[in-house]
């Protein structure tokens, strides 16, 4: 039993004896001829009993780190904080311009289109059938058109998102823009195909003919205003501007009450009986086509209404997980 303690105690003891470093080559002579007087031993390993050496720093080394870093959260905190505040304080300034555009915009389209066709008297317009009547008239809708410009303006910043960062692009789709050209393709070529048939006699029941400053008091107004709402919805579609949907309802609003002063014009040079009839005809079909559009604005808004429910339903059920 003595000799296996023994055994054992060795064992350990060859396990466990750490491992040296001569500093000079001279020492391992000294080592065989037994002379080991003033030996310096280096350990680089440690016995297993020894605790490992750990290096120790000072408090305020370690302070000023804990304090460096944790003065860069705080600076990116404050600085996200300070962001947000700022975006929040435009948005909220942006807001605040545009509550009176919702009254001041209403205004302009009244004042400079329905004013003057509903309180203007017609006799200081029309001085008969003459330039200088065509060119009243056609002044007359060039105040509606500064007036639908602006309003359009106006409205295409009401329906920007608060924060001005954001984009807002709104794409009409493809069957409102044909059905748009459609109407006005219509509108321009029916009238225009009736005057010259009855110009050339193509047409013999379009008679007598109307002259031609006659018919320029009644429709060059028209046609200009027709030019005027294509050349305007083409640039919103272009844009991709919100207002795409309300540009047809205030231009073919006022063309209705532009036709209806047509059929006041209309006894006044004496136009013949088909014209007359063509003028209602052009009343009705720019009614229809008002209607239309008005019907496509609810649907619009029950597709938008539709389409927000869908994707509040995927975030909720994702947050419900």
């Amino acid at each position: 039993m003595v000799s296996q303690g023994m055994v054992s105690l060795t064992k350990s003891l060859c396990i466990t004896t750490p491992r040296i470093r001569l500093k000079n080559p001279k020492i391992m002579h000294n080592l065989k001829t037994g002379s080991s007087h003033h030996l310096r031993v280096l350990c680089t390993k440690m016995s297993q009993w020894e605790p490992s050496p750990f290096i120790r720093s000072s408090a305020q080394e370690a302070g000023n780190i804990v304090l460096e870093k944790t003065s860069n959260v705080f600076e990116s905190i404050i600085s996200k904080t300070a962001e947000e505040e700022k975006v929040e304080t435009n948005s909220h300034q942006v807001q605040v311009f545009k509550w009176p555009i919702w009254l001041l915009g209403p205004s302009v389209l009244l004042t400079s289109g329905m004013a003057p066709t509903l309180w203007l008297p017609l006799s200081s317009v029309f001085v008969g059938s003459n330039v200088v009547s065509v060119l009243s008239l056609i002044g007359l809708d060039c105040i509606f058109n500064l007036g639908a410009t602006l309003f359009l303006l106006m409205a295409d910043s009401c329906a920007r998102p608060k924060d001005p960062s954001l984009s807002c692009k709104s794409k009409p789709p493809f069957s409102y823009k044909f059905w748009n050209v459609f109407a006005l393709l219509t509108g321009f070529l029916v009238p225009t195909l009736l005057l010259f048939g009855s110009q050339t006699g193509l047409l013999g029941s379009l008679q007598p003919e109307l002259p031609f400053i006659s018919s320029a008091v009644l429709l060059l107004p028209y046609f200009i205003l027709l030019a005027v709402q294509t050349l305007t919805e083409i640039l919103t579609w272009s844009w991709q501007s919100p207002v795409w949907l309300v540009t047809p309802v205030v231009y073919e609003a006022y063309r209705v009450l532009q036709l209806m002063r047509g059929l006041k014009l209309s006894a006044e040079v004496n136009a013949p009986v088909w014209v007359v009839h063509m003028i209602r005809g052009l009343v009705s079909w720019w009614v229809l086509i008002l209607g239309m559009q008005l019907m496509r604005v609810a649907w619009f808004a029950g597709y938008t209404s539709r389409t927000t429910a869908t994707n509040q339903q995927p975030e909720s059920s994702v947050t419900s997980k």
